[in-house]
């Protein structure tokens, strides 16, 4: 039987203690998954191999499937046990470990090389959905976006910082760069100690019915959700065209380092100022883009920001200079931070009320979904036919995205109707 959760004002310092994970674990995806460990390991540990890039992306693959299946199972024992604080520092922990230690990861390794990225980003991926389960404690209906928004921010912030200690150590002499993968992991368990230090447990511990077992409650609820889905027309065709987007952002972020050093022979410290003008755009876009979506609709913003992916996609294919790259950064990272701002506040619109945590479970497993399906695709095609191949087929995604959400009506009154009846 469920208990009532505490009812305890939240202070600000909670709130910051939440956006603190964001702020995080951002590091984490800055360094590892974009900007220095993918170009460390094609050229080190796999040696210039052509198959690091398949190999990249169906260890990214592998880990999200990993999290698509577990997460139920989790989430539903954090929720019985009221425990979402103990098994967010496991897995802050778990994926710190795991980061630091590619460390020791030397040439002719790359087995233990995905094995510990495996594991690290299958333990983020976990991170980012029970960071996620405290929204609704600490929010209102009135400000959950304003506060998520917070979380972003402080997101693009902490990757801004990274990015800078990292190009500190790089340059600080030769053979620097895996000290950069312990800076990350330290950064992600020190950054996140206001969350588990600020945020409170606010759910009470429940039992279960009587014969029921967790693991059958877990994946019960989620099977029970996943054949609702339909009925929400409009929401569903949405978590679709999320998912194609998706696909296509998680792509580019995983493989920008090697396209930049593959195509335009960037050097680690030119990438790491690209990657710091993206932060900044991203920032950018996702204010800007949540400004336009209030006035001009959601729609709107979002089918702006899948055809500036479109036109980043096909830039980016057919880039001849360094220069030209920076500029097609800063428009990938205002269309980075447009996309995922403005996705997860039209899933908020059009959530029936007091079932925020079940559909935004939705959310969670399609976003997660699109890294199953585009890493491994844009992998491939590298190894086999190239970056330049890989990115201007990965612009597909983004016109699957678009084509499906222009017939929907994205005006919170309309759509909930639509998705009530």
């Amino acid at each position: 039987m469920s208990q009532p959760a505490d009812q305890a004002p939240v202070k600000k310092s909670e709130i910051f203690g939440w956006c603190c994970f964001d702020f995080a674990n951002s590091a984490f995806t800055t360094i590892i998954i974009t900007a220095v460990y993918f170009v460390y390991f094609q050229k080190v540990v796999m040696s210039g191999a052509a198959e690091a890039s398949t190999w990249w992306g169906v260890a990214l693959a592998v880990s999200q499937l990993g999290a698509i299946i577990v997460s139920p199972f989790i989430g539903a024992l954090a929720d019985v046990q009221a425990s979402k604080k103990k098994f967010l520092m496991a897995t802050a922990i778990v994926c710190s470990l795991a980061t630091a230690s590619l460390y020791f990861v030397g040439p002719g390794e790359p087995l233990l090389a995905l094995v510990l990225v495996v594991l690290a980003n299958f333990a983020f991926s976990l991170s980012e959905t029970l960071c996620a389960g405290f929204l609704p404690e600490i929010s209102t209906p009135q400000n959950a976006g304003r506060i998520s928004g917070y979380g972003w921010s402080f997101g693009y912030f902490g990757g801004l910082l990274s990015l800078v200690l990292a190009l500190l150590i790089i340059k600080s002499g030769e053979g620097r760069v895996p000290w950069t993968f312990v800076m990350t992991g330290v950064f992600f368990m020190l950054a996140s100690l206001p969350t588990l230090l600020l945020v409170r447990e606010r759910a009470r511990p429940r039992t279960l019915a009587p014969g029921r077992t967790l693991f059958a409650e877990a994946w019960g609820a989620n099977l029970r959700s996943l054949r609702e889905l339909p009925s929400h027309r409009t929401l569903a065709a949405f978590l679709v065209s999320l998912m194609f987007s998706t696909a296509g952002l998680v792509a580019v972020v995983a493989f920008a380092g090697g396209y930049a050093d593959g195509v335009l022979k960037m050097t680690p410290e030119e990438f790491i100022k690209l990657l710091v003008v993206l932060q900044l755009s991203g920032v950018a876009g996702a204010y800007g883009f949540g400004l336009l979506q209030d006035r001009a609709g959601p729609k709107f913003a979002l089918s702006l920001s899948l055809i500036l992916w479109i036109f980043v996609c096909v830039a980016g294919a057919y880039c001849s200079s360094k220069l030209q790259f920076y500029g097609i950064g800063a428009l990938a990272g205002i269309a980075m931070g447009a996309l995922q701002s403005a996705g997860r506040a039209v899933v908020s619109t059009l959530t029936p009320e007091g079932r925020g945590g079940e559909f935004f479970g939705f959310w969670g497993f399609f976003t997660k979904l699109a890294g199953v399906i585009g890493q491994p695709v844009f992998g491939v095609l590298a190894t086999h036919f190239g970056f330049r191949t890989a990115i201007l087929v990965n612009a597909g995604f983004f016109v699957v995205g678009l084509v499906i959400l222009l017939p929907l009506s994205l005006t919170p009154s309309v759509a909930v109707a639509r998705n009530e009846t």
